[in-house]
């Protein structure tokens, strides 16, 4: 039973780190980048979704697509100043932009908001908890699973049968190749940021109600278990992330209902270490041959 119980918890948890490296898969996969300060784009997410309901008072779902909105928009703006100037660049110098991105987002942040942490106001889900044959279910665990579902086959969706989403496939497939049959590579660049931040923003509005404390520098350790979580799947590929946040998340919950819950960020990396040693490509990625 209690197996049981940890393991609904970690799907809830999980599901979350599989919004956040959905982003990670995405821009990976499209521009060959890891994006650093994508955990960074997840806290301003709960930044946005807490003035939402705090102070223009909206309900959850308008709190989380305008949340989802403003972080679309950031994502887009940090593409277009830090990334695309070094579109060229060896990827060293891409990496470290990242870095910088992400302190100048954190600190800006503590700047502005100071480190104070922030509550999300009472009521807007009602604390209900179910009781099923012994095992705890509440109605926050409940949403972030039905949110997250929703959104991650919207995702499937947007990619498999539009044509933006056939044109995404395109570019990670070859951007050389896309480029001269008439895909504007810049702009689907700029869509795939768009979209991983927009997911990332849900993922913070939701963990922001579900433990209802959000600081300027809650992105840092959820966004590199997101990384993991990509990496585990197969980073640059969509359903990869998914089953890897979902692996990652219940990993995490059991090892916390087992041993110590101090064990768990330890237990996150060590995946990554072993995933690294063993397999590289992750459970869903493809080995592919560098071409010199």
């Amino acid at each position: 039973m209690e197996f049981l119980q940890q393991l609904i918890n970690g799907i809830s948890l999980g599901s979350i780190y599989a919004l956040i490296a959905l982003g990670y898969t995405m821009v990976y996969g499209i521009i060959r980048l890891i994006n650093f300060a994508h955990g960074d784009i997840y806290m301003l997410g709960a930044f946005a979704g807490f003035l939402a309901t705090t102070y223009l008072h909206l309900p959850l779902i308008p709190a989380i697509l305008l949340a989802m909105l403003v972080c679309a928009l950031i994502g887009v703006t940090i593409e277009k100043l830090a990334y695309k100037p070094l579109r060229h660049a060896p990827r060293i110098a891409v990496l470290i932009t990242a870095i910088g991105v992400s302190f100048f987002i954190e600190y800006g942040t503590m700047y502005v908001a100071t480190p104070q942490p922030r509550t999300y106001p009472a009521g807007l889900l009602s604390e209900h908890t179910y009781n099923l044959g012994g095992l705890v279910v509440n109605n926050q665990q409940i949403w972030i699973l039905a949110i997250s579902i929703v959104l991650m086959l919207a995702l499937q969706w947007f990619v498999h049968s539009t044509k933006t989403g056939k044109a995404m496939r395109a570019v990670s497939h070859d951007t050389e190749a896309a480029a001269l049959m008439g895909i504007n590579v810049d702009n689907i660049i700029s869509v795939t940021f768009a979209i991983g931040s927009a997911l990332a923003a849900a993922a913070g509005v939701l963990v922001g109600i579900y433990y209802n404390s959000i600081d300027p520098l809650m992105g840092i350790m959820p966004g590199l278990k997101a990384f993991v979580s990509a990496v585990l799947g197969g980073i640059g590929s969509i359903p990869g992330a998914v089953i890897g946040g979902l692996l990652m998340g219940t990993t995490e919950a059991m090892v916390s209902g087992f041993f110590k819950s101090t064990y768990r960020d330890a237990v996150a990396f060590l995946i990554l270490i072993v995933i690294l040693l063993v397999k590289p490509s992750g459970i869903m990625g493809k080995h592919v041959r560098e071409k010199v």
